[in-house]
């Protein structure tokens, strides 16, 4: 492929293989919306963000000094032998907002910078008061932050009841639960018996002076201790000053909970000790995080953090006259620096807040933090920075712009695109939502299939010559001639009902939930869906059945105050035996956890490498096959396969280990095979590829049946859990449930489970979670496809509008019932898909 001038508005690549891309050349053009297509693996986002971002990124950054490079996140150089007349390329891809992080909408879309200026400079301030600067109206600086509680906003404190929840008990019984549970605990207890206090009398008969100073007291005594004796012989060897086991530091339980809460970079410790914390409001600030100073100056009547968490479509209203030239009939302004400063501040704010108001982010406010957003809503967030950023000729690649977004919004978002396309920029768009597709300019078709069967370039083109392309999954759905088979409504077996819902936008709201069937709760974006079903009916069943939903999970902590929640569970819980939770976090935060593991397949497959006849002469057991332990594992690289090669300036480069050469296992594992293949080999199997070799076994290829069925395929079974989207994740787990499906009556709880799928796959998964429902469990969706809302048997529709305007139960029914129901926002696009004109709709 040469480079001539009637390509010089296109972007070539040759030669591409990054991940599965197989040595791919395309022609791309420029100023154009790019649409990248294909199933679920088939290598979309190796080529939009793996090959022609990570590219840009990388010449943007050679033409930077090495010293500053230090500052980026660098992706490293692709895999391709060339790309040509590619402009710099800015990505906005789906993560979630950082967990532990003071990070909001506020700080993320630069708004909060805007406000705190706006108060600085044209705030009513207290007679007498001097000026407070920007950064005295924020929480997070020493200048801003509320001197008692540091700018939490809460105070954190500890009482006697909170630490010994049962004083019945005695000091050995662990009446002190707050410290530790293993051998930090029993050290505390010996050291309370050299300092001659009687371990073994109920708490509550302790003096009271004794039981404050173990509690409370700041003093830390270092005493000889005896473990194992009994007070009496402590006592005797005290006095004789025999030579202690070790000398022990004594800290007093609320010294422990605090100095944990503070320090630990672990989420589980720091959970388990905020269980002996009370949080109570900061009596300084109230909640509001901000010194007095800063609080006591007002815009509009309001101080900078009531400002903060209005709905950003009230502070659009609130600032628009202030942003107006103001007419004072010819009267001299006060102070005319300030007014001009007004009007410039609010000026740009309301500038800014109206791009956020198109699409579709009116109901959020400058305080949320980003834990609690969605990925797509995030993703917009930083969308709507960059269109106001005002930038010409730059390439914006983005990951799946629709995820999240109900089709009445995703027209606000395609606005925005023709917008950022009408300014002179291109757009690479890797994406499903075929409302999207169909606006393309030019389509990029991956695939036929996933993983190894995907990787090529199936179509590169104007939409409409996508038809005749025979292979594409794509095609099939986007030009769909074919009328759906109608979908005949199960019949509910029960009933879940929920009352007095108050939570975030939902005021006192009743709802009832079909059991025995899928319900998929619909509505648009910020309606109160997912508080509705992924917060509080979660909970208050979790709560019901006693399951502790944090159990095993690393939680997410934001910054929000714990949210006021009132509910009334009632209805046929009686028929429910367990709570399902699927949700889209990781399945693991480190490379160590990979699909096989999570789905407990790869015990199954260590115990068939264990039964071979050389593990049994060499007396290997399971564990031999495991690369987290010593034994079987490489101690180079003790199990992760790589090295880390640090290269000062330049990004940090992974490299196969030079002793495993990246098998993780050491050399006498891997002399153990079944069939011809060691341990490795079959981390390394596809889950295609596997389901083939372990045809003849029960437990492991019914696991790989399974994954075979959700679409994951393609997927290695070694496959890094960092590695896997939020979408593959989620599968995983439904993957993982499926095999266990058997047991009671279950209730499955999913949040948006199509997110990152292709049509195809989106049929595929409604499949899975229709046999879920004719095993008998029940099946609740907060989904935005209408390929999943039309096949189910029951529809919720929360809205009517997002934040305020939301939290309401608009419709409910059958499909064809919702499509009546005037108010609902999903009705006419529901009509559309089941083929109903909207006149027609029963």
């Amino acid at each position: 492929m040469t480079f001539s001038r009637e390509d010089s508005g296109f972007v070539q690549v040759r030669g591409a293989r990054e991940h599965n891309l197989r040595d791919v050349s395309v022609r791309i053009p420029r100023d154009a919306l790019v649409v990248f297509t294909g199933i679920s693996g088939s290598g979309k986002s190796s080529l939009a963000f793996g090959t022609l971002y990570a590219e840009a990124q990388r010449r943007y950054l050679e033409s930077v000094s090495p010293y500053a490079r230090r500052l980026f996140h660098q992706v490293g150089a692709p895999d391709v032998d060339a790309i040509e007349g590619l402009p710099p390329a800015v990505a906005l891809q789906q993560q979630r907002g950082a967990p532990g992080t003071r990070s909001s909408v506020g700080s993320v879309t630069t708004l909060s910078n805007l406000v705190r200026m706006l108060y600085s400079r044209a705030g009513d301030y207290p007679p007498g008061q001097g000026i407070v600067y920007a950064e005295g109206f924020s929480p997070n600086t020493p200048e801003g932050a509320c001197p008692n509680c540091h700018g939490q906003g809460r105070v954190y404190e500890v009482t006697e009841a909170s630490m010994v929840p049962d004083p019945s008990l005695t000091i050995r019984e662990r009446a002190v639960a707050a410290w530790p549970q293993a051998w930090g605990g029993q050290n505390q207890r010996d050291i309370l018996v050299t300092l001659g206090i009687d371990v073994d009398v109920p708490w509550r008969e302790l003096p009271q002076e004794t039981r404050d100073w173990i509690l409370f007291t700041d003093e830390q005594p270092v005493v000889p201790v005896y473990p194992g004796c009994t007070p009496e012989e402590t006592r005797r060897a005290v006095k004789r000053g025999d030579p202690p086991d070790y000398m022990g530091t004594f800290s007093s339980a609320r010294r422990h909970v605090m100095h944990t809460f503070a320090h630990t970079g672990s989420a589980a410790m720091r959970r388990r000790v905020q269980e002996y914390m009370i949080a109570t409001e900061c009596p300084v600030c109230h909640g509001k995080r901000l010194r007095p100073e800063a609080l006591a100056v007002h815009f509009a009547g309001y101080d900078i953090t009531e400002f903060s968490r209005l709905p950003l479509a009230q502070v659009a209203e609130l600032l628009r006259p202030y942003s107006e030239k103001q007419d004072h009939d010819g009267k001299a302004e006060a102070h005319p620096e300030q007014a001009l400063a007004r009007q410039r501040l609010a000026g740009d704010l309301v500038a800014r807040l109206e791009v956020l108001l198109n699409l579709g982010l009116g109901y959020l406010h400058l305080e949320r933090s980003t834990p609690t957003l969605s990925p797509g809503e995030l993703q917009r967030l930083r969308l709507a920075t960059q269109l106001y950023s005002h930038l010409f000729g730059v390439v914006y690649v983005l990951d799946e712009p629709s995820a999240g977004l109900h089709p009445a919004d995703t027209e606000a978002l395609l606005a925005a695109l023709a917008g950022l396309k009408a300014a002179g920029n291109s757009l690479f768009v890797v994406e499903h939502d075929l409302d999207v597709v169909r606006q393309a300019d030019w389509l990029v078709d991956v695939g036929p299939g996933a993983g190894e069967g995907g990787g090529e370039i199936l179509y590169s083109g104007p939409p409409e010559g996508l038809r005749g392309v025979e292979a594409s999954q794509t095609a099939r759905y986007l030009f769909r001639e074919e009328a759906r088979e109608p979908h005949e409504p199960r019949s509910p077996s029960g009933w879940l009902e929920l009352k007095g819902v108050t939570r975030h936008n939902l005021k006192d709201l009743s709802v009832r939930f079909p059991l025995g069937v899928l319900t998929s709760v619909t509505g648009v974006s910020g309606s109160g869906k997912s508080t509705l079903v992924s917060q509080v009916l979660v909970e208050t069943l979790a709560a019901r059945l006693g399951q502790n939903l944090a159990e095993g999970e690393e939680e997410e902590e934001a910054e929000d105050a714990p949210t006021p929640t009132t509910a009334h569970l009632g209805g046929d819980v009686a028929l429910v035996s367990r709570l399902v939770r699927v949700d889209q976090k990781p399945i693991g935060r480190t490379p160590r956890s990979n699909l096989a593991t999570y789905t407990g397949l790869f015990d199954h497959v260590r115990k068939l490498f264990a039964a071979t006849p050389l593990a049994r002469e060499r007396g290997y057991g399971p564990g031999r096959f495991s690369f987290n332990v010593k034994g079987g594992r490489c101690e180079h690289c003790q199990g992760e396969g790589w090295v880390m090669v640090e290269l000062l300036f330049l990004p940090s480069v992974y490299a196969p280990c030079p002793v495993c050469h990246g098998t993780r296992y050491n050399a006498q594992t891997l002399e153990v095979k079944e069939r011809g293949k060691n341990i490795a080999d079959v981390l390394g199997m596809t889950v295609d590829a596997a389901w083939e070799f372990f045809r003849d076994d029960p437990a492991v290829f019914r696991a790989l049946d399974t994954l075979r069925e959700v679409g994951l395929g393609y997927l290695r079974l070694g496959q890094p859990a960092t590695e896997l989207s939020g979408g593959e994740a989620q599968r995983i787990k439904l993957a993982t449930e499926l095999q266990r499906a058997g047991r009671g009556h279950a209730v499955y709880v999913l949040d948006e489970p199509t997110t990152g799928l292709h049509p195809a796959d989106v049929e595929r998964l409604t499949r899975q979670l229709g046999r879920l429902v004719d095993a008998g469990h029940t099946v609740i969706a907060v989904e935005h496809d209408l390929g999943v809302v039309t096949v189910s048997d029951w529809v919720l529709d929360i809205g009517p509008g997002a934040g305020e305007a939301g939290g309401q139960v608009v419709a409910e029914g059958t499909p064809e019932e919702v499509v009546r129901a005037e108010e609902s926002r999903t009705a006419p696009y529901l009509a559309r898909a089941l083929g109903l004109a909207a006149a027609d709709a029963p």
